[in-house]
């Protein structure tokens, strides 16, 4: 009878999810150049929704690159309420944060034993009043813990990013992950270039490809952090990536 319990109370929140998915008008944070924007329904992320972002390589497990490109995407959400970031692992690392322009001091961490703790914590968090944005971290997440995290989205006021990481040594996450995402992208650091007149890096930069948009359309980019204070968008479109590897000429340019 539990079980029986159970199946029927995922079944509502699934019916429910897809209920609400068309529901109200979408609020977005544009990226704030058309050629990436127009790709996006609402011409940008949505908000009370939440995003799927997996690094490639050993950046599955570190989780450093996705975790840095979601932590700037969000900026513009930072200054409507509080902050959380559900981690599975101590290695957080606020400094770098901050460097981002992420405002570390606001962010509140919680520590999940496992991975359904983690998805639960995210969960209340989406609903909790006050809440603007949840970061959490899980190698995987099926349908109905995405639609449970999706319901829990439209009822609240955050957004949610979910970073996927798979344990140190563990199996590989799953290609095929939840459908439940409003977007899933993977992102890999990319080179930067060094400011003019200045030694040392330069901004950020990052290699995306959006791999699944719901009511939108895929692609792929390298994109620049805004070094400028005031900057209305947090990054800048380097250069699109079409059926050549983009990358590969860049490095071939800083050798000549």
């Amino acid at each position: 009878m539990p079980a029986a319990f159970k199946t029927l109370a995922d079944l509502r929140v699934e019916i429910a999810a897809l209920e609400g998915a068309g529901r109200g008008a979408c609020e977005v944070i544009a990226l704030g150049d058309a050629r990436l924007d127009r790709l996006l329904p609402g011409g940008g992320l949505g908000l009370r929704a939440w995003h799927e972002f997996a690094g490639e390589g050993l950046d599955l497990e570190t989780g450093a690159a996705s975790a840095a490109f979601a932590a700037r995407l969000a900026l513009p959400l930072t200054s409507r309420g509080e902050l959380i970031w559900v981690v599975r692992r101590d290695d957080l690392h606020a400094p770098g944060l901050a460097a981002l322009g992420f405002p570390a001091e606001r962010l509140i961490q919680v520590c999940a034993r496992d991975e359904a703790e983690a998805l639960a914590v995210m969960e209340d968090a989406l609903r909790t009043p006050g809440v603007a944005a949840v970061f959490g971290e899980a190698a995987e997440v099926d349908l109905t813990a995405g639609r449970r995290l999706q319901l829990a989205a439209e009822q609240g006021q955050a957004t949610g990013f979910l970073l996927r990481r798979r344990p140190f040594g563990g199996a590989a996450a799953g290609k095929e992950t939840s459908s439940a995402a409003a977007t899933r992208w993977t992102v890999a650091p990319s080179p930067s270039e060094p400011a003019t007149g200045e030694p040392g890096l330069g901004a950020p930069r990052w290699r995306v490809r959006l791999e699944r948009c719901r009511g939108g359309r895929t692609g792929e980019w390298i994109l620049e952090a805004r070094e400028e204070d005031d900057a209305p968008h947090p990054f800048r479109l380097v250069a699109e990536l079409a059926d050549r590897d983009v990358a590969a000429q860049e490095r071939l340019q800083l050798a000549v």
